[in-house]
């Protein structure tokens, strides 16, 4: 169950970065909203962390945490802001999904 907690909690890692884009992007009452969608997700995905690592080692669940926000937030830059999606890039990023793919793999829990 933390390990699902842990999922989630990376997707409101991604969800909070993702506000942080859209708030850079706007002005007055729209980047109040944004920021404040920033620091909702900000509190979840914290929170869940917190409710993971009660079970899971906090390097794992650390790793996994931030490489779910990192590829999550690649996607979304690629997908919505229209960021670059290089050879390159896309190759570290499957590297990355392998790491955490890995870490799972491995874990004890």
């Amino acid at each position: 169950m933390n390990w699902i907690f842990l999922i989630i909690a990376g997707l409101f890692e991604v969800a909070f970065a993702s506000c942080l884009g859209k708030m850079k992007e706007t002005t007055g009452n729209t980047a109040i909203i944004w920021g404040a969608g920033f620091l909702i997700c900000l509190s979840i995905s914290m929170l869940l962390l917190l409710k993971a690592t009660q079970t899971l080692p906090i390097g794992t669940a650390y790793a996994v945490w931030t490489g779910i926000g990192a590829v999550g937030t690649v996607l979304v830059g690629i997908l919505v802001f229209n960021e670059p999606a290089s050879f390159w890039r896309i190759i570290f990023i499957t590297t990355l999904i392998c790491s955490i793919i890995g870490l799972k793999a491995v874990s004890s829990h």
